[in-house]
């Protein structure tokens, strides 16, 4: 990687590492984007990197995010995810999350994957919008509204429009790497022609 990358990432090697091989890639595989859904909602008014950080501890207290498994969490399971300093603990996304297992399995049955259903939102295939510096780059969109306002019908909770439209980004139904930064034109190389969520 060139000093042209992102420069969100620089100065931070655990960001840059996810910046170089995470950020922006399509995701197709429904346990990577249960555990961004919830990584995103539990770093709702945190940083990023303070996530990051934490989230091989994510992994081990929420089953690797196996939708089937937390759903399935119980009322012990909640004191004891309160009582894990390792992650962030937070009654509420703790509750979130474990809500918003129960509802992905139940878009899983609908649907058959939730690729399937999140992708359609997208025609299937990744939007490059080819943002030149930073000031580009949106918080929030209409059709991160418009997903956001599904889940949410759905019963999905902490997913609010700005972070529907981050775990866009992160799971690479939006490439959002500016023009500048060798990952932009990396992606598009590597997903030209292909269609995910089918």
């Amino acid at each position: 990687m060139t000093k042209a990358v992102c420069p969100w990432c620089v100065g931070h090697d655990i960001y840059e590492q996810y910046h170089h091989q995470e950020w922006g890639v399509p995701v197709d595989d429904d346990q990577r984007f249960f555990e961004f859904l919830s990584l995103e909602a539990f770093q709702a008014g945190l940083s990023w990197l303070t996530i990051l950080k934490k989230r091989e501890n994510f992994r081990k207290a929420f089953a690797q995010f196996d939708p089937v498994k937390v759903a399935q969490f119980t009322d012990a399971d909640k004191q004891r995810l309160l009582a894990d300093a390792g992650i962030v603990r937070n009654r509420l996304k703790i509750d979130a999350t474990i809500n918003n297992a129960q509802r992905f399995l139940e878009v899983q049955k609908e649907f058959g994957r939730f690729s399937t259903y999140l992708w359609q939102f997208m025609d299937h295939k990744p939007l490059n919008n080819a943002p030149k510096t930073m000031a580009d780059v949106p918080a929030v969109t209409d059709l991160a509204l418009a997903i956001s306002k599904d889940l949410k019908k759905r019963g999905f909770k902490f997913l609010g429009p700005t972070v529907m439209y981050a775990h866009m980004q992160a799971s690479g139904m939006v490439n959002d790497h500016l023009t500048t930064c060798p990952r932009y034109t990396e992606i598009i190389e590597q997903t030209k022609g292909q269609k995910y969520g089918l």
